[in-house]
């Protein structure tokens, strides 16, 4: 039986995986919002180099993009595989490499961006967590980006809901009413984490203090991915991992928390750099 938030839910607009498909190539949608966080970023990076603390050339964050695009995917990939579906992958390991069949991790990506940043800046003998404080800056615009793909995909839905704006979801099998908890997360972790950036930045200084910026970016996007779990259903083969209420999401955000929240105390202990 139709529920009754089912029949009034908003439709949802099927757009379609792929901005572009002839023959067999296809450009879609998620690859586009992986190059637009990216280049975005790569952007807003350069501007920062050019303002105090300069502690780094806008020619070496060009050189940067590259290992930031590879630490972003092999890491993206590597934490879903290892996160999410280790025993599928192995037993099928050339799986491992059908990007193509969708499946990245944000906390495994987030490792291989901090695996990147360090590697960089100890080949380049930069100041560390300064110059892990402007890459930080530049990443929520392509968390905003990858949440809108997951909407336009239609995947990663949320959960079942009466609200006024839920959707049913074309790929959904109980083709029920639910949280659009993509949108959630995109205002979440991508528009009200770079704002809560800029206002530290701009109004307090956080940039004289290397790692608060770092800081506030893992606390930031753990708190903001804690709450976007609460709307978003768990992920089929997983469910929940801990009674009816934590999902692996929200357990996987717990060491960003903390170790974010470690950065800023770390930082604010120590003199600031120079305006």
């Amino acid at each position: 039986m139709t529920s009754l938030a089912t029949i009034l839910a908003i439709p949802f607009p099927d757009i379609g995986p792929n901005l572009i498909e002839i023959g067999p190539v296809a450009i879609r949608w998620y690859a586009l919002s992986y190059i637009a966080g990216l280049l975005l970023g790569w952007q807003i990076a350069k501007y920062l180099a050019k303002r105090p603390p300069r502690i780094v050339t806008p020619e070496k964050i060009d050189d940067f993009l590259l290992w930031a695009a590879v630490g972003v995917v092999l890491g993206g990939r590597m934490g879903y595989v290892l996160f999410y579906k280790p025993l599928d992958f192995l037993a099928n390991p050339l799986e491992i490499f059908a990007v193509w069949h969708g499946g990245m991790s944000f906390h495994g990506g987030l490792l291989g961006s901090i695996a990147a940043i360090i590697a960089f800046a100890y080949r380049h003998k930069l100041n560390l967590f300064a110059f892990a404080d402007i890459i930080a800056f530049a990443t929520p615009p392509g968390l905003f980006f990858g949440r809108i793909a997951n909407f336009i995909n239609g995947e990663l839905w949320g959960r079942a809901s009466d609200v006024p704006w839920a959707m049913v979801f074309p790929h959904d099998k109980l083709q029920i009413a639910r949280h659009p908890s993509q949108l959630y997360q995109a205002l979440l972790e991508g528009a009200l984490l770079f704002a809560v950036l800029v206002i530290a930045a701009r109004f307090f200084g956080a940039r004289r203090y290397p790692g608060v910026i770092s800081g506030l970016f893992l606390a930031g996007y753990a708190v903001a991915r804690l709450i976007g779990e609460l709307f978003r259903e768990p992920d089929g083969h997983l469910g929940f991992i801990i009674g009816n209420s934590v999902t692996m999401g929200q357990l996987l955000s717990l060491p960003p928390l903390l170790f974010g929240l470690f950065l800023i105390w770390r930082a604010l202990r120590k003199p600031p750099l120079p305006a």
